[in-house]
């Protein structure tokens, strides 16, 4: 590639192109010659191009572990002040390349663009055309499945963008909406190196809440305007679920993924946190980044207050993260869905919930008659059990007050119960197991009455 641009750009007159790299030396690459394994060694190679004189440009591969030496530095700072009309340019091609200071006056940095939509296109059409030229027939293709197969290689080197395209291709002769998963994993395990973000890599379905009924509409309204497809319409940024602990803020967040059809990634604030000085918002600002390149994505952040909250004893670092997230949140413009879950809305910072920061502010509430029917239906079975077998009037009563979480407790106690006995599960047992169950909503009555205050004229109900 650098060939091609070089080619010609200096007054019609080629100019000697040649790369080096520490495992072959130097090569000439216009003209076909051998490498000169003599001039592996870096400092070596430095002290070649500085004697001599013959205009020419030097392609260094992967030479950022060598600018540590301070003879290498003042070398590459030799060359470049006795060539100042770039007759012997020196250019440094790796992966991360911190510039020395000394050096950063006499530098000019690039950095190579990713393919975009249409060059991402053309990458996949060569790809069906090798396909179609070593098998019978053609490949099969879903326009809308290719479609979104295009946006969601995005960001992307043009070598992986092939590489991911070609296994959605060969691995059955066509592009369908069956490969888009397996693309998005392939591709969150490529861009992935700190583990801050995690992939969840089975998203809960809305049929896996009870309740919530409008948080689902709400979602529902805006699916098509997250891919950015309808236009006019920015997409959505996100939502925040406050509420009681175990009413399904987390589920509610996994399923959101669900019913937008995107990926879901979960950022880990305490995986954020780092001693050294900015490696904090370093680590927040680089899993950010890794979150646009996957969009359309939900990013998931669980139990937000925990990280966000201000600590007097964190020299206010506690500050400069919830700074760098805001200025995000505001600037951002990749299709990034966030959904921020808390279950103490008084550690939150005033700054954070303030109207116009998230789309909208659900209250996720203790779960009421019907949702809590809804809800043993579900974990009833979900493992195995018959629901219509069950008095569930008497189990609606009798857990009322409960969470989702402590619902589904409920039943898996009494299924150990039954088991204990070596009898079927019954009314009875889970009557008697939600009988010796004391809720949340009784032991924590007076915080969790003061939220409910709190959210009535502030939030929306997500039921």
């Amino acid at each position: 590639m650098l060939g091609d641009l070089v080619r010609g750009a200096f007054g019609g007159r080629n100019q000697p192109l040649f790369r080096w790299s520490v495992t072959e030396g130097l090569r000439r690459l216009d003209i076909d010659m051998g490498a000169q394994l003599h001039n592996a060694e870096p400092t070596n190679v430095l002290k070649h191009i500085h004697a001599i004189e013959t205009p020419a440009i030097y392609v260094l591969l992967d030479f950022h572990p060598y600018l540590a030496d301070p003879v290498n530095v003042r070398l590459l700072k030799d060359i470049a002040v006795e060539s100042p009309d770039g007759s012997r340019t020196v250019v440094l091609v790796s992966h991360e390349l911190a510039i020395p200071p000394e050096l950063e006056r006499l530098a000019a940095r690039f950095e190579m663009s990713l393919p975009n939509d249409n060059e991402r296109a053309m990458i996949i059409a060569r790809v069906v055309e090798e396909w179609n030229s070593v098998n019978p027939g053609n490949v099969k293709i879903d326009p809308q499945a290719q479609a979104l197969l295009v946006k969601n290689l995005g960001g992307l080197t043009r070598a992986d963008t092939e590489r991911l395209a070609h296994g959605a291709v060969f691995a059955d002769g066509a592009i369908t909406a069956s490969d888009l998963p397996e693309v998005m994993k392939a591709k969150y395990q490529l861009l992935n190196r700190h583990g801050v973000l995690t992939f969840q890599y089975e998203t809960a379905q809305f049929s896996d809440v009870g309740g919530l009924k409008n948080l689902k509409a709400w979602l529902e309204q805006r699916r098509d305007a997250l891919s950015g497809s309808i236009a006019g319409l920015e997409p959505p940024k996100g939502v925040m679920l406050i509420g009681v602990q175990g009413c399904g803020k987390s589920l509610a967040a996994k399923a959101a993924a669900g019913i937008l059809n995107v990926p879901l990634l979960r950022l880990d604030f305490g995986a954020l946190y780092n001693k050294f000085h900015g490696e904090t918002e370093r680590n927040l600002r680089e899993s950010l980044q890794q979150a646009e390149v996957m969009s359309p994505c939900v990013l998931w952040i669980d139990e937000m207050e925990k990280g966000l909250a201000a600590d007097s004893g964190d020299s206010g670092l506690s500050r400069r993260v919830l700074g760098t997230f805001l200025t995000w949140m505001a600037e951002k413009e990749q299709s990034v869905f966030v959904v921020a879950t808390a279950n103490d809305i008084s550690a939150l910072p005033p700054e954070l919930v303030r109207k116009g920061r998230f789309d909208e502010i659900f209250f996720v509430d203790l779960p009421d008659s019907p949702a809590r029917a809804n809800i043993l239906h579900i974990h009833l079975g979900n493992r195995g059990h018959d629901p219509k077998t069950f008095d569930l009037p008497a189990l609606m009563r009798a857990s009322e007050g409960f969470s989702g979480a402590e619902i589904e407790q409920g039943v898996v106690s009494a299924m150990y119960a039954a088991n204990a006995v070596d009898s079927s599960l019954s009314t009875e047992q889970l009557l008697a197991e939600f009988k010796r169950t004391r809720p949340l909503s009784v032991v924590m009555r007076e915080k969790i009455e003061g939220l409910r205050r709190w959210a009535a004229e502030r939030t929306v109900p997500a039921d």
